[in-house]
Parts: structure tokens; C-alpha cells; sequence
């Protein structure tokens, strides 16, 4: 098997190489590795891009952690015997590198100044009229910023260290960190990341990974019940009241689309939640109105690089989401909201505040605490 290293990578002339990303369209636009093509797994082998490249160029794939490029580097017949290299650990590998490199102390700063300049109008201030409009944070509060490596979450992270920085209401925070099975590199990038941005991380560990690895039947579904009910109990063991966590402005409209589209019902991802299973615990969403372009945006900025999906099936799954959904099923419903703000730029408010403007004079059923109202009842 022919692998290399992104630090030998960097040694080659650009011009002897082509770097070839294989992952899904939900991997790749958390961010791709500079100067990478894209060609998805699936489309290796009828793929014009990999037929137009220089056979005498080197073919490098990379994958997520290094595995699935690998496999691919090991069954290279179909490449007619070209030169080819997987990638060693893969975009994790990569951005791995990127955060050994740099000052730490700088990009800290670097991320902080963003938010309390540059991006204080697009991302404190929706923070915290959330806050304030929900009053998801309240005197007195202890909560568990759930941090699962993404975007989102760190985003989130640095919002509440602002926020609290300001002093207006006294709370407490634990920064939460659960690692359900990880896989090594995985791991250390969250650390890695944690670190370089000064989040004081608490880790705790549980084998949810290994509870789901048989389940076929909606295993994404299952493993995000199980990872909010292992949050919920150790947030609560360690004294707090509520868990953060990092839904944003856009995954609440797709929620709703998807809802009705698939699931054949209207509902919403509501902005906080008392817990079912946990007395006195709560669930909160501060990024509620938040954009996910502008998270992007912050993150592109100060030169960031997360995961999307830190579980072991990430190379060999369509990766979920933080509330169970595929991220096929997501991408499929980003792609059809895009298509129609073309023809409508408020296509996104417009789904947002319908929720907030039910009539329920115009329902024909609707249910309240699991019961069934018809329109009949009071026709």
C-alpha cells in the first residue's frame, strides 16, 4: 500500500500531484484541503476529471481519516496502474497539521476579536437576543455547553465565553465533551481544537458507537437519543441545570420542511425544552437565530477547520446530524430552499415565522400533549 503524509505531501512540486477528495458533498463543504478536486467515491471509476488528469501525475485521495482512501489505493486496478497514494489520516491529518503549526495564543485572540468586531452584528447580537427573547439564560444558571467538534458548537463555546464576559446575568459553564467511541484522530483534532482556542473542555466517555455499530434501522436516529440522554446525566451529575446545544437558524427551517415533506406534520425545533427524563434539567438553542453562513463565514475567517461527524462510520455512512437526520436528507432539503429563494429572497424567514403564525382556526387536526383535536370538536 502506497501512503503519504500531508508533511511529504507539501514537499512534492504542485505540479507532480493530484489531490483528489472522495467524500460526500456533506463532508466536503465543511471544508476541502487547498488546491483538491472533488470526486466522490462512487464516481471514481466513470469520472471525466479523473480521466482528464496527466497520467503522469501522481493520484493522492484523501477521505475523512485516511481509511476509505486506503481501500481505494489497495484495489487500484481499476486506475490502469497509475501512480497512486492515499492520503495518511486524511483531512483530519491535515487539519491536524494546520493547528501544530500555529500560534495558539494568536488564534485565540485572532477568534475572539472576530466575534466582538467583525462579525459582532451577524453573530453576538442574534446570540443574544435569542437569549433574551427565549431567556434561555437565567440568574443563577449552570450550564453544559455540549461541544461535539463542529462548527456550530465551538462557535457557541466562544458566544458563551463572550456573553458571560459581559456580566449582565450571573451564570455558570461547563464546557461538555463526550466522547462516544471516537476514533483517535478524531478525538485529537476536538482537542486539538478545544486547546487552540481556549475551551476548557470536560471529557467524559461512553460506548454509544459500540451499541449502535449492529443497528441497521435509523442507527443516526438512535445514536443521537442516546448521546442527549448521556449528556443530560452527566451535565446533571456535575451540578447543571441546562445543556447548549449548537442547532443554528438554518437547521431549524430545514427541520420544518423536512418535517412536512417526510415526516407529514408541521412542528418546529423549539428554542429550549424541559427535559422528559431528566426532572429539572432543560435543553436550550442560543444559536436559534443565528445563520449558518455567517458561522461559516467566522470560521473560513480565522482559518478554522472542523468535523462535520466524529463517529467511527463517517468514512462508510452519509453522516448524521445532531438531531438524527442523514445528512443526505438535510443536504437534499439546503439544495431545495436554495432553488427557491431564487424566485423568492424570503423563502427562509417566510418558513421560519410560519410556525409562529399558526391559525388554528385553518388546521384540521392538531395535537396537544398527545391528544388528537379535530376541527370537528368545535365546528
Amino acid at each position: 500500500m502506497k501512503e503519504i503524509t500531508y508533511d511529504e505531501l507539501m514537499k512534492l512540486p504542485k505540479y507532480s500531484y493530484e489531490l483528489i477528495d472522495i467524500r460526500d458533498e456533506g463532508l466536503t463543504a465543511y471544508g476541502m484541503i487547498p488546491g483538491a478536486i472533488h470526486i466522490f467515491i462512487d464516481d471514481l471509476e466513470s469520472s471525466e476529471k479523473l480521466a482528464d488528469i496527466a497520467r503522469e501525475k501522481k493520484l493522492i485521495f484523501y477521505c475523512e481519516i485516511g481509511r476509505r482512501s486506503r481501500e481505494i489505493v489497495d484495489t487500484a486496478e481499476c486506475f490502469e496502474g497509475r501512480d497512486c497514494y492515499s492520503l495518511s489520516e486524511g483531512y483530519v491529518g491535515f487539519v491536524r497539521s494546520g493547528i501544530r503549526e500555529c500560534d495558539k495564543e494568536e488564534k485565540r485572540k485572532r477568534a475572539e476579536k472576530s466575534i466582538q468586531k467583525k462579525f459582532h452584528k451577524q453573530l453576538f447580537t442574534p446570540f443574544v437576543k435569542a437569549c433574551k427573547t427565549y431567556r434561555l439564560i437565567e440568574e443563577g444558571d449552570h450550564i453544559a455547553v455540549c461541544i461535539s467538534g463542529g462548527k456550530d458548537s465551538v462557535l457557541m463555546a466562544k458566544l458563551f465565553q463572550e456573553i458571560k464576559r459581559h456580566r449582565q446575568v450571573g451564570f455558570n459553564l461547563t464546557f461538555l465533551v463526550m466522547d462516544p467511541g471516537y476514533n483517535r484522530e478524531n478525538r485529537a483534532l476536538i482537542e486539538n481544537n478545544a486547546e487552540a482556542l481556549g475551551i476548557p473542555i470536560t471529557i467524559f466517555e461512553s460506548a454509544i458507537f459500540d451499541a449502535v455499530d449492529t443497528i441497521e434501522k435509523s442507527p443516526c436516529y438512535i445514536c443521537a437519543r442516546m448521546r442527549r440522554g448521556y449528556l443530560y446525566s452527566k451535565a446533571k451529575e456535575l451540578g447543571c441545570n441546562k445543556i447548549a446545544l449548537g442547532h443554528h437558524y438554518d437547521d431549524v427551517i430545514e427541520t420544518i420542511l423536512m418535517g412536512m415533506i417526510h415526516g407529514a406534520q408541521i412542528q418546529t425545533m423549539m428554542p429550549k425544552l424541559h427535559s422528559t427524563n431528566f426532572e429539572g434539567m432543560e435543553l436550550i438553542r442560543p444559536l436559534y437565530l443565528i445563520r449558518e453562513a455567517d458561522i461559516c463565514a467566522w470560521r473560513d475567517y480565522n482559518d478554522l477547520h472542523f468535523l462535520q461527524c466524529a463517529c467511527h462510520f463517517t468514512d462508510t455512512c452519509t453522516t448524521c446530524h445532531e438531531d438524527g437526520t442523514t445528512s443526505s436528507k438535510r443536504l437534499e432539503t439546503k439544495k431545495l430552499i436554495s432553488e427557491l429563494k431564487k424566485t423568492n429572497p424570503f423563502i427562509e424567514s417566510n418558513i421560519f415565522r410560519s410556525v409562529e403564525n399558526v391559525n388554528l382556526n385553518t388546521v384540521i387536526e392538531y395535537k396537544k400533549d398527545g391528544v388528537r383535536h379535530s376541527f370537528l370538536d368545535e365546528y
